[in-house]
């Protein structure tokens, strides 16, 4: 008997390794993309000043501002007498690492480090998006939004506190207490990074994450007492600010003023800021408003009862944004954190925030447009100034009420399957019993 050899059967890559061979081109392309879009915002940071887009000197704060409470700070105590000093105490060590860096300035060791939280971000971003189930659209937001803002995140120290927020937010599940951590080391350096855990889930999760954060804040705390002086004294600055132009009640202010109201823009608090007639009742409208977003944020954690492995990173995004929104300030790096928090939700298949996380990356997107582009138009309150800031607001606005709408719906109004109801569906036919044979 003869035997036919058949050709051996050509093998096709399944589904699985298509998916892996996607991912990694989707990392390599995301890769090449953060090193040529920081590649040009460090070139314009280089050229700031010498041939800047709309108002030049985005790095003056790095060189004066920060490198003078640099000086501040190496003898042991924070500005108490500088109106421009409004962080909480752990911005202290923050702006004083820069200079432990050998061989570089103050200068390029700040845009150094912003560089690194820069590619943690990216890159936690891109580990945990790259995880089954899991979507790498966060990656890409991140990478291809911040340089929506030009070479304005190389210049504050806003990208080391989001950093701090993400990292959170993504340990939060495996690592509860590390998350605490690294969310109460934020909240001392900027206060909000506190939000990232208002979505953990009730039960063991909370008490987790809660302890460590106050455990590990109460433990920073000590240290830096010991460390420095007057560590609440940013409280008094805070207290003091006004209400900026490009905040929601500046464009209300700044749209009185267009109408022939006799208010004023003067440098106060580190700020552009109106002062004049209806200053103090928007002031209070915005602290109510803030007041009643914090009400709602109470609300909805005492409601909801449902959760999903998004649920933390969409509860982070609607609260930054409530409160920032409602804010008497909102300068330009605070869409840092947004796109942040953004960049989390859309790691999840589950997130309800889509709608609102294209919302803010366009708002980043006009924030530019505004400042640094047309900040002379914003400052003397022109009405392309004032429409400009009105459009950003309005995106921010509209992104805070999907937000909430999707974060209510998700947690709240959600629930598990409903049971089908077995009553009416026909009895299965049992097998027939086999016989057992004679």
């Amino acid at each position: 008997m003869t035997t036919t050899l058949l050709p051996p059967r050509p093998e096709f890559p399944g589904p699985g390794r298509r998916t892996a061979a996607r991912t990694l081109f989707t990392l390599a392309a995301l890769g090449v993309t953060w090193v040529a879009t920081r590649a040009v915002m460090l070139l314009l940071l280089a050229r700031d000043g010498r041939h800047p887009l709309g108002v030049g000197g985005i790095a003056r704060e790095v060189h004066t501002l920060y490198f003078h409470w640099y000086g501040v700070l190496r003898q042991g105590g924070f500005p108490l007498d500088d109106p421009l000093w409004q962080y909480p105490p752990a911005a202290g060590p923050v702006l004083l690492s820069p200079g432990l860096l050998p061989g570089l300035s103050y200068f390029q060791g700040f845009v150094a480090l912003a560089l690194l939280a820069d590619a943690a971000v990216a890159c936690a971003l891109a580990r945990v998006g790259a995880r089954p189930g899991r979507r790498l659209a966060g990656a890409a937001l991140w990478v291809g939004g911040l340089p929506l803002l030009l070479h304005i995140p190389l210049a504050r120290y806003d990208l080391q506190v989001t950093a701090l927020a993400v990292l959170a937010l993504l340990c939060a599940a495996r690592r509860p207490r590390t998350a605490g951590v690294l969310a109460a080391v934020g909240a001392l350096v900027k206060l909000w990074p506190a939000l990232a855990l208002l979505g953990v889930e009730r039960g063991r999760a909370t008490r987790a994450t809660w302890g460590s954060a106050l455990a590990a804040a109460a433990a920073l705390l000590l240290v830096l007492a010991a460390v420095f002086d007057h560590l609440f004294g940013f409280l008094r600055q805070q207290g003091g600010r006004g209400v900026q132009i490009e905040s929601v009640g500046g464009t209300v202010l700044a749209f009185a003023r267009l109408a022939g109201q006799p208010l004023r823009v003067e440098y106060r608090f580190g700020a552009m800021e109106f002062t004049g007639p209806y200053v103090g009742a928007v002031a209070q409208a915005s602290l109510l408003a803030t007041g009643l977003g914090c009400a709602a944020l109470l609300l909805w954690r005492v409601r909801a009862r449902h959760w999903t492995e998004a649920t933390p990173f969409d509860a982070a995004l609607c609260a930054v944004l409530l409160f920032t929104v409602t804010s008497r300030v909102i300068s330009p790096q605070y869409l840092i954190w947004l796109l942040g928090l953004a960049a989390v939700c859309l790691t999840s298949r589950a997130t309800s925030q889509r709608p609102a996380a294209a919302l803010v990356t366009a708002a980043a997107a006009v924030t530019t447009l505004g400042y640094p582009l047309l900040y002379e138009e914003v400052m003397a309150v022109t009405w392309t100034g004032t429409c400009v800031v009105c459009v950003r607001n309005a995106l921010l606005v509209t992104a805070v009420l999907l937000s909430w709408r999707g974060l209510w719906r998700s947690g709240v109004q959600a629930g598990p399957p409903p049971r089908a109801d077995l009553r009416h569906l026909p009895p299965v036919p049992l097998p027939p019993t086999p016989t057992k044979p004679h």
